[in-house]
């Protein structure tokens, strides 16, 4: 009989613990998901990781939500937040390894993208001295190598916006100072075959 009331005692006691460790707020947790969306946003995923850091956070506020709706139960049962609060961490660790990886991809191209820009520019300058030089030729080539000039100025901009951490800023200037080069570099390559042509049927 003793041992009987025991048993239930100990039973008793262990239902009472399951209930008040199921019915306190999960507050380790809720700070563990906090202090990993913390360190995707400082890492820049809301820039280099948009959509899933978006995502990170509305399920983070669904978490917090039904939290929310327990604390305001008779009866409060955190367990399926506890496990959604670390869903949302494992979540948040992805999303800022994701950015981390992003970024040096977008570091990578931008260094690249220069690279063959100021290849560009390079050949360019040397298609100009074998432009046709006539009246308008000289013109219409005045004018081209100072909208090289101006990519040469977008390229150090860019490099002084990679050195300040703005990688995306940089990826879109070079990105735009290569679509410039290389129309360029495709209406010098016209002209002078069209000239090459012309004169070549002349002989």
């Amino acid at each position: 009989m003793k041992n009987k009331f025991l048993i239930g005692l100990t039973t008793l006691g262990l239902t009472a613990l399951l209930f008040t460790s199921c019915s306190k707020v999960p507050q380790v947790e809720i700070d563990a998901a906090n202090t990993a969306i913390e360190a995707a946003k400082t890492a820049g995923a809301e820039q280099y990781q948009y959509e899933g850091f978006v995502a990170l956070q509305d399920s983070m506020k669904s978490v917090m939500v039904n939290i929310e709706n327990q604390k305001s139960k008779f009866i409060k049962n955190y367990s399926d937040a506890k496990t959604q609060l670390d869903a949302v961490t494992v979540m948040a660790q992805s999303v800022l390894q994701n950015t981390l990886t992003r970024i040096e991809e977008v570091k990578v191209e931008v260094q690249n993208t220069t690279a063959e820009v100021k290849t560009l520019i390079e050949t360019n300058r040397q298609l100009i001295k074998e432009a046709p030089k006539g009246k308008e030729g000289a013109t219409a080539l005045l004018a081209i190598k100072e909208e090289l000039n101006v990519i040469e100025t977008t390229l150090t901009n860019a490099e002084t916006k990679f050195s300040a951490n703005e990688y995306l800023t940089a990826l879109d200037m070079v990105k735009a100072s290569k679509e410039k080069a290389t129309s360029i570099n495709t209406e010098l390559t016209e002209v002078i075959a069209k000239y090459k042509s012309n004169v070549k049927g002349r002989k």
